[in-house]
């Protein structure tokens, strides 16, 4: 990678999930999920895969995404807890975050998230390697 092409976090960025519930919660959005992480989950529930889509998935034209409430908080968020009841198996968007390409767009973007997610500037130090690997997951 040459110097033009080496990204404002070269030198990593520190990121541990505190199971705050910001990114599961809050502004109606998207869980993205696919056909093999559907399977996954109906087989921690011990149903089959229609009996997990038909309850927990809603089709969002050609693609799928996880069920929401109303108040926009994931079907799979404990607000009472605050945390995940799937977080060990969480979709790949899930295990990816915050490491998307719209949060690595700049140091700004980054600081932007930063503000709102607790764990941005926490525990791990991921490395620029570990980063890529992460960011380019959820592109697959």
């Amino acid at each position: 990678m040459t110097e033009e092409n080496t990204p404002w976090y070269a030198n990593g960025l520190q990121f541990e999930c505190q199971e705050c519930g910001g990114c599961c919660s809050g502004a109606p959005g998207y869980v993205w999920v696919s056909d093999d992480e559907i399977q996954q989950l109906a087989d921690r529930f011990g149903i089959l895969f229609d009996e997990f889509e038909a309850k927990f998935v809603r089709e969002v034209g050609n693609r799928k995404s996880l069920i929401e409430y109303p108040n926009g908080d994931c079907v799979f968020f404990d607000r009472f807890h605050l945390n995940c009841k799937i977080y060990r198996d969480r979709p790949v968007q899930c295990r990816t975050w915050p490491f998307w390409n719209s949060n690595l767009e700049s140091e700004e973007e980054w600081d932007k998230i930063a503000r709102h997610c607790r764990g941005c500037g926490q525990g791990e130090l991921f490395s620029l390697d570990e980063i890529e690997e992460r960011r380019t997951e959820r592109l697959l």
